[in-house]
């Protein structure tokens, strides 16, 4: 099985979900479809099919989480110094709208860009892996060519 790189604060976080899901949301959708079950004709019961859907839901998560989890592999980033690599909190200026950005560049399951958590293997995080404060680089998007220098390199 291939191990899945991770930030503490990303397994954290992975974590809290599944325990959550386990003893919250769990015993409440079996509860629901208790209470549908008591409705009568099940065929037509609205109520029991949705909350069978979302049981469905709950377990396919807390499968998919249990086994991120066990194959995680937790990189303690606040070791790490020098050149950009996993973990870095990166602050760039895009060259062309001098529009500064922060991301830190962090495991696919714990990725979410509007948090500014970027997936390792996106476009950017790839084009900035190995380089230093102060050096530029080009980046291929869906909108076009883009440039983007690195202001600071930190290490959380």
């Amino acid at each position: 099985m291939e191990k899945i790189p991770m930030t503490r604060a990303g397994f954290a976080v992975l974590e809290q979900e599944l325990k959550a899901l386990k003893s919250v949301e769990r015993p409440a959708v079996i509860k629901a479809i208790a209470e549908a079950r008591e409705h009568g004709d099940l065929s037509e019961n609205a109520e029991y099919h949705a909350a069978r859907e979302r049981q469905s839901f709950v377990e396919g998560r807390i499968k998919e989480l249990e086994s991120i989890i066990s194959r995680a592999d937790v990189i303690d980033t606040s070791r790490l110094t020098g050149a950009v690599k996993f973990g870095a909190t990166v602050t760039l200026v895009d060259e062309d709208s001098e529009e500064e950005r922060t991301y830190q560049i962090v495991g696919e399951a714990e990725a979410d860009i509007e948090r500014g958590l970027l997936n390792i293997r996106s476009p950017l995080a790839r084009a900035l892996i190995g380089k230093d404060e102060g050096e530029s680089v080009e980046v291929r998007t869906p909108g076009g060519e883009k440039s983007y220098e690195i202001l600071t390199i930190r290490y959380l």
